[in-house]
Parts: C-alpha cells; structure tokens; sequence
C-alpha cells in the first residue's frame, strides 16, 4: 500500500517567503569542496516569520525537476565536507537535502534561542523551513526531516507544530526535554558542556544569557515546559523511523520518544512508529560492528543510509516497498565479543517495547559483592570522600559505555560492587534501575552510578552510566535537601539495555559521587547550582548503607529465554 498524499493549499504567506529568501545574516563562507557530480549545491537563507534569516545549504539532483526535500537543523557547524559529502550520497538518490543553522549560530541571523526557536512558541523555525522548501521550484511538497542528537531534538521540536508538507521523520540518538536529557540529567547541572557549545556555535553573548536564565530556574517549571516535548505527543502526527544506541547518554530520551508517539501521538503517528536498538554509541552514520573497545558480529551493523533512502522512498515519492510491514521494533541482544560460541550477538524483533521482562534486584553487600541474596546484618556501610574541587577523573566528551573503567574504579574515592562469576548466562533485556541508601556530611550530593560487564580478564566494560543529584530525589520540580548523616532513599533510572552475560562474567556496579570533567560536580553547598558554582564548594564524606533495614540494589530487567 502506497503512502498518504495530503492535499496542502500553499499560503500567501510562503510564497511570499520564496521571493525574499536570499536575505542573508553574515557574510557567505565558502564550504570546502566536495565531490557533485549530477548534483547542484547551493547557499539558502530562509526568512522565519519573523523576518530572522536562517542560513544553510541544500544539495539537489542537476538537470531540473522536482524532488522531495529532506532538512536537518543544527547548532553546529554545517559546512564540514563529512556532512555534505553524506548529504550528496542522499541527493543523487532524488533528493533536495539541506541543513540549516539554528537561529543566532553561524550565519544564521537572530538571537541565539536554544531549543526555544523550534518548536511551539511565538517563533517556529523549524515549521517555517518546512514550508519554504515545500514551495521551491525544484520541490514537490513532498518534505521529511532526518538528523540525530541536535538535529534528533530538533525534529522532536517541530512535529508538534504540524508544518502541512512534513510526511515523515528519521530520528537518531535524540533529545525529548532539554531540562532531563540535557542540560539537567538527572538533576545536576552542566554549564560547562553548554557554554562550549555556545561559544563553538558562535552565540557567546546570547547563550550567556540562556546560562543566567537556567540559574534563575533550577527546578522542573514553566521555564522548561517549553522546551519539553514530551508534554505534546498528543500533537505530533507524522510517521518517524527511530534509531537508538545502547552505549548512548540519549538512548532513553530515544526510547520515550518512540513509547510517546506510537502510543500517544496522532493518527499519523500512532502505531506508524519504527524502532531500532543497536550496540552502538552516539552519532549518526556511526552504526558500524565497532563500538569503544568492543567488536560486534558483521550482523551488528546498521545500513543507516540505504535504510533512510527507503523510508523517505515510501513515505515521500510513494514507492511501494512494503517498509511499513517491517516489524514495530528490532533490537539487538548483545553477548560477549571474542568469546567463542558465547550466546547473544542476535537481532530480535518484537511488537513493542519495553518487552515482559522480571525485574530482579542484585543488593549491595559489605564485603563488596552484589547478590540476588539480600543482607541481613543489622548495621553495614561504604563510605568515601567527595571533593568537587578535587574530582575523580573521568576524562571523556561523551558517556564512557564500552570501555574498559578499571582504571575509573581504582581512583580512591570509587567504590565497587561485584557478583560472584556466573554458573550460567543471564539475560536483561529492558530498564536497568537503583534504589540505594545514602547519608552525607553535606545537605546535598551526587550519586553516580555505572554498570559493567566484567570479562575473565578483569576488564570492566561500561554498559551505563546516570547520575542523580540528591536534592531531586523525590521529584524534578521541588528541592529536598538532606539531613547530614540521616539516610536518605535515591531511586533512580541507570539506562537500558539487552544483554547476555556469559558463564563465567561477572556483573558490577561502581558508585562514586565526582567523574569530573564529564559529570560536572556538585558544590555540595545546599545553595543554588549556578554556571559559578565553583565559587563555594564544600567537601564530604558520603556513605552507602546495606543492611537488613536498608536494602540498596541495582533493578535489573531479567529475561528467561528458552
């Protein structure tokens, strides 16, 4: 069966949008060269409805006619020949393929916004470059979006805003709600990770004051409401194809958004979803058989692009190629890699997800063990020191999934615990979460969390990792401090997963409370948690209690396969 067409009336408004679209924000740069062979590249600056120019680049077949058009937004720099060379590959399968700077970055004129100039506010940027490629001359109407972390964000921003040429999405590695999945995870703040971004995308000054806006906002309101997309499922009404990774800091921000809208969204968006789960890290064109320190099956591998060209084919030009009959969800079950005939290393599919799985707890034992068996001394407890200005070392850009941490768990102020080795395989397949028992000398702290599948020659391999801060252990939108050295219960989400562990491996959890400069630390103050937060900075012995009466575990998603 073919794909819907919808029938749009184009507006005034947009064909007026074509006539004054060569308003440019800056001087043009001139991209390194590539390869355009059949193909014409071009500079475009689209006027937003606001008058704002927002600049990028489109590569379109040569020789005339009409094509759909597909578009990424982006923050980031545009112009790289790695980009453009991927979006060319696109282009010469009839495609109009364009990347656009986010307003107040780059050449695009305007104030930087953040995520605020996407979406369902006064000012709609992503609904507005929709419909000016919809009515270019060398369009059919026909328009799709792709792009995965920023650019996977930005097409979770726009649905809700229902652009009549939009027809279909291909997300990867996405953000759902900037205050969860960015700039607040698990409660902490990383003003650092997003000052660099500011100042690598050209809005120093404007993205200042979004710093300073943040700080006056530290809990979950109003402030970040509108930059939440979880909140408008309901509205979002286009089929999407979602690629998630299981080494990735936003695979579940990409698990929501698939649950959300296969369940939630409109008519066109509910039960039209797709979802792959890989072992993969973040990135797009990235899902290759090699992850970190790990080497997957050939099988492993996502043929990204091929799979992107057929899903545009269906639900922009039309082509019956049956792609809707696929399966709602394939997921690889990861095993052991380098251990021969070690079980997993398969793709399974399923009707939806999460799958029936039985969550099982591993407790926290004195000794260092982690066991299905739950302690029963009467008093047991770790404690380690936590300095934020003298951190533990975690040295990374992105989350550390698929490394070895043994080097991570030997720094002074981490603590481990490990299962014994297994006498048989065990699979988890579904959410990985923690409850755990924590005092501390300070009215506030941080818990970090990491899981590792431990191989017989010690190595620890990352499978999550997920902070919480502790004043937001009862909810996103309201602050409990602690009472110092009164425990306290943090249950908090680690990640999700789909692995076999093998006979012989061993399961380990490693708390710590700094892994700095990744997780940026917490003062430990009690006081606001500001871009200067160095300022004041206090240190603190933290303590994890195990005992019959505070029973701290890792929740881990059991499956039992035949």
């Amino acid at each position: 069966m073919k794909p819907p067409r919808r029938c749009v009336r184009l507006t005034p408004t947009f064909f007026l949008l074509v006539t004054v679209g060569s308003l440019c924000a800056a001087t043009p740069r001139t991209p390194p060269p590539i390869p355009l062979d059949g193909l014409i590249e071009e500079r475009i600056s689209i006027p937003a409805r606001d008058g704002t120019p927002l600049v990028g680049w489109v590569i379109r077949p040569a020789g005339g006619g009409k094509h759909p058009a597909i578009f990424e937004q982006r923050h980031a720099d545009i112009t790289s020949a790695g980009m453009r060379r991927a979006a060319a590959a696109v282009a010469r399968e009839g495609y109009a393929v364009a990347a656009v700077n986010w307003r107040g970055t780059h050449e695009s004129g305007g104030h930087f916004m953040s995520f605020r100039g996407l979406g369902w506010g006064e000012v709609r940027d992503g609904y507005d470059i929709c419909e000016w490629l919809a009515v270019q001359p060398w369009c059919t109407g026909a328009v799709g979006t792709f792009g995965g972390s920023q650019g996977g964000y930005a097409q979770n921003y726009i649905a809700p805003t229902r652009p009549p040429h939009l027809l279909a999405q291909y997300i990867t590695d996405t953000g759902l709600s900037f205050f969860h999945d960015g700039y607040k995870v698990g409660g902490t703040t990383r003003p650092e990770k997003y000052r660099a971004q500011g100042e690598a995308s050209g809005s120093a000054a404007d993205n200042a004051r979004l710093l300073a806006e943040r700080d006056a906002h530290p809990d979950y309101d109003e402030f970040w409401h509108a930059e939440d997309a979880s909140r408008h499922f309901a509205e979002m009404n286009v089929p999407a194809f979602i690629i998630g990774s299981w080494f990735d800091f936003l695979n579940d921000a990409t698990i929501r958004t698939w649950i959300g809208r296969q369940h939630q969204g409109g008519p066109q968006s509910r039960g039209k979803q797709q979802l792959v789960l890989g072992p993969w890290t973040h990135g797009r064109l990235n899902k290759t058989t090699k992850t970190g320190e790990l080497v997957f099956p050939a099988h492993a591998a996502w043929p990204e692009h091929d799979h992107m060209v057929r899903w545009f084919d269906y639900w922009l030009k039309g082509v019956d190629n049956h792609i809707t009959d696929d399966v709602p969800v394939r997921y690889y079950v990861m095993g052991a890699t380098g251990e021969t005939d070690a079980p997993g290393n398969v793709w399974r599919e399923a009707q939806d997800w999460p799958i029936p799985a039985q969550a099982t707890r591993l407790y926290f034992h004195a000794d260092g063990r982690l066991a299905a068996s739950a302690p029963t001394a009467e008093q047991a407890t770790t404690t380690f020191h936590s300095d934020p200005l003298k951190p533990m070392s975690l040295p990374v850009r992105r989350a550390g999934g698929a490394q070895n941490a043994q080097d991570f768990e030997t720094q002074k102020d981490v603590r481990t615990w490990t299962t014994d080795p297994l006498a048989e395989p065990v699979e988890w397949t579904g959410e990985v979460s923690a409850e755990v028992w924590l005092s501390s000398t300070t009215p506030d702290t941080d818990l970090i969390l990491r899981l590792s599948d431990v191989y017989a020659d010690g190595r620890s391999i990352v499978l999550m990792e997920y902070p919480i801060r502790a004043r937001y252990r009862n909810g996103w939108d309201r602050q409990d401090l602690l009472e110092p050295g009164t425990p306290a219960l943090l249950t908090w989400h680690i990640g999700w997963t789909s692995i076999v562990f093998n006979r012989g491996h061993r399961i380990r959890a490693t708390l710590c409370s700094t892994a700095a400069p990744y997780f940026e630390p917490n003062n430990q103050t009690g006081g606001p948690q500001t871009a200067d937060w160095l300022k004041d900075a206090r240190p603190a012995d933290n303590t994890i209690h195990h005992d019959a009466a505070h029973l701290s575990c890792l929740i881990a998603p059991v499956v039992r396969t035949p």
